[in-house]
């Protein structure tokens, strides 16, 4: 399963995560967020982490040019798109990269926002389903309604977020059955500063359930 750990801001936590079992790590590229780390702090991290690491740029209805811009300056490896970004505007993102990933986060309100993910599966290579505040685009620590995403399926490779914690997990993956997990809030002190006892738990709680 996929773990990706999303709103690092330190290197040494960075790597930390990243020997802890993380193989995908987010930095988040919204100036708003308390999270947020420019692209030269980006790159001071990305250059000491291990090749294998996926690194994803999380952006908020950037221009096409900031994102192009920052990729290049910190050696992103995909983008993460947290805004009311179009299909067509994804699909823009290709010529970036071809190898670049692009996530597009759906923030599910209710049954209508799982229909946009046909709109969305031939444009991007992975989706993301977080819960909806009216106020926080990400890392609102609320959790999705997971009894009522039971019958969800996707076409493409998806990721569940949403307050997720070392001691809701096996929970949430008894219920519904992702491609993988994102975690932020859930396993911070405060945001951005990471609680590297709690990203171990986590870890832990993997390896005892049938979901590694």
């Amino acid at each position: 399963m996929r773990v990706k750990i999303c709103g690092v801001t330190q290197l040494k936590q960075a790597q930390a995560i990243a020997n802890l079992g993380a193989d995908t790590l987010g930095f988040i590229c919204f100036p708003p967020s308390p999270r947020y780390l420019n692209p030269q702090g980006i790159k001071s991290i990305i250059e000491d982490l291990p090749e294998s690491i996926k690194c994803i740029g999380v952006f908020v209805n950037a221009s096409w040019q900031v994102i192009h811009d920052t990729v290049l300056e910190t050696g992103l490896t995909g983008v993460q798109l947290h805004g009311d970004e179009s299909a067509e505007f994804c699909l823009s993102l290709r010529r970036i990269s071809a190898n670049l990933e692009v996530i597009k986060a759906l923030r599910v309100k209710g049954k209508e926002t799982l229909s946009q993910v046909a709109i969305y599966a031939d444009c991007v290579d992975t989706l993301l389903l977080d819960a909806y505040d009216p106020n926080l685009k990400g890392g609102t620590g609320k959790t999705l309604p997971w009894l009522s995403l039971q019958s969800f399926t996707a076409p493409l490779p998806w990721l569940l977020a949403g307050g997720l914690t070392p001691d809701n997990l096996s929970l949430a993956l008894s219920q519904l059955q992702p491609d993988g997990i994102d975690l932020s809030s859930g396993v911070e002190r405060s945001p951005g500063d990471k609680d590297l006892e709690r990203v171990a738990r986590l870890f832990e709680q993997l390896k005892l359930s049938r979901f590694t």
